[in-house]
């Protein structure tokens, strides 16, 4: 996992900064942050598997689009993942995430800050020298 939660960002929400050797992985780094401010993901058993796809008619829809999914996983189905794997068809702007995980129950898992949306606000998607690196900011 490699995410970071920069200082100085905006102070009712949440940003966060990840890199990956693939775009799916910087994504994938970014979801498992946010979800690790949920609740702690190290804690999280890979009890239960499920897949989320998303499109986008550019990366940065594509990244708020994908985020926008865990988001409602979350919210209706109270799953938070442990294991992300995310595949990336850069052709169609299209993101497939195998993912694995369990139902956030606060009697057993610790109640961090709840995440209410995505935003564009301050996104960035760039490539250098064969690394991705991510950053987005969440509503809190």
């Amino acid at each position: 996992m490699s995410f970071t939660y920069p200082e100085g960002g905006p102070t009712a929400d949440l940003l966060i900064e990840a890199t990956g050797k693939t775009l799916g992985e910087a994504f994938a780094n970014i979801a498992l942050g946010m979800f690790n401010v949920i609740t702690p993901i190290g804690e999280i058993a890979e009890e239960q598997e499920f897949e989320l796809v998303a499109e986008g008619r550019d990366l940065d829809s594509l990244l708020f689009n994908l985020m926008d999914e865990f988001l409602f996983i979350h919210d209706t189905e109270h799953l938070v993942p442990h294991y992300i794997d995310i595949q990336v068809d850069m052709k169609n702007l299209r993101a497939f995430a195998k993912c694995a995980g369990e139902k956030f129950s606060r009697e057993t898992h610790e109640v961090g800050i709840s995440v209410k949306a995505v935003t564009y606000h301050k996104m960035k998607i760039v490539e250098t020298d064969g690394q991705w690196f991510v950053r987005i900011v969440f509503d809190t």
